[in-house]
């Protein structure tokens, strides 16, 4: 017979509700945020220094631009005091976690609950983070990386704008990510590392081309962490966290792409503290702080397909 509880205390046992304690012991180790994360994966962490308390700062300073002029022979030249503002990347997001387990719960358990428990924090405060860092982008993304006309020289692609998305099918998607490529040569962007953030659907309009791993510049696997593969520069990852909206009924999505010098992340988990022996209870608590900050350093190097996939 098991030891009673109070009202509002989960039942954790065998014959429980929730059937939380197993037979079987199975060990899952922690995931770690950057390895979890899609938005780590596309930004830099050059600038994350030290990062203790929400509200501190990271300067980063940029390149000053230097005029070219014209000479001609006798001339007197003049010299230019060039400037190197600084943009200040501002750590003011902050989230945290607290819970804890009865003492007779986790001597009864076969599992370490509170190490499940922190790998799922993880897990959450990773779709927590990306689903409120990407909704931010597609407004930071250069306008000529994005809408009807975009491309800086030709503005010759258009890559959707509200209430008129782009349709993405078989036929044409290939073409379309080609077009989001240019964007960015036009840009003089670098052609390394370049990523693109897709929804799931997209991989279906994109089978034939990632049916064979050694086509998409990976040799050992297609699908892994959400990184599909390359194509044209880009390194695509699969994310279900991308801003979605319905036009006309159909869901639409905001196709995030661009190069890690463009955004700059810096994240900390400043507190994550186990109490052993909280006064008000028998058992084991756990909480944890978690800061960061995010910052468009480089819009030219971000841009925006909103597309409509379609299923033929």
């Amino acid at each position: 017979m098991g030891v009673g509880r109070v009202s509002g205390h989960p039942d954790l046992s065998a014959s429980g509700t929730s059937k939380y304690i197993p037979e079987i012991w199975s060990p899952k180790l922690n995931v770690k945020f950057y390895d979890a994360t899609v938005l780590a994966a596309i930004s830099n962490t050059d600038f994350e220094g030290e990062i203790k308390n929400q509200g501190d700062k990271v300067y980063i300073r940029t390149r000053g631009n230097v005029t070219i002029k014209k000479y001609q022979k006798g001339m007197k030249i003049e010299f230019e005091r060039v400037t190197s503002p600084s943009i200040e990347l501002v750590v003011d997001q902050a989230n945290y976690w607290y819970f804890g387990i009865d003492d007779i719960d986790k001597y009864q358990s076969d599992i370490e609950l509170i190490d499940q428990w922190a790998e799922d924090a993880t897990e959450q405060e990773k779709i927590f983070v990306d689903t409120e860092q990407l909704a931010l982008l597609k407004a930071k993304a250069h306008a000529s990386n994005k809408g009807a006309t975009a491309g800086k020289v030709s503005a010759a692609y258009n890559l959707g704008v509200a209430g008129t998305p782009v349709e993405l099918t078989e036929i044409n998607i290939i073409k379309m990510i080609l077009m989001c490529g240019a964007a960015l040569d036009e840009q003089n962007v670098p052609e390394s590392s370049r990523f693109m953030l897709i929804p799931a659907i997209l991989t279906v309009l994109l089978k034939d081309s990632i049916k064979d791993a050694s086509m998409m510049g990976d040799g050992k696997s297609v699908l892994r962490n959400g990184r599909i593969g390359m194509l044209d520069r880009f390194t695509l990852y699969s994310s279900n966290l991308l801003p979605k909206t319905a036009e006309g009924g159909v869901n639409t999505w905001d196709i995030i792409f661009g190069h890690p010098l463009a955004l700059t992340f810096a994240s900390q988990f400043t507190e994550t503290n186990y109490i052993e022996n909280p006064e008000t209870t028998f058992g084991k608590l756990m909480k944890g702080l978690h800061v960061y900050g995010s910052e468009v350093i480089k819009s030219e190097g971000l841009g925006c397909l909103y597309g409509k996939p379609i299923l033929l």
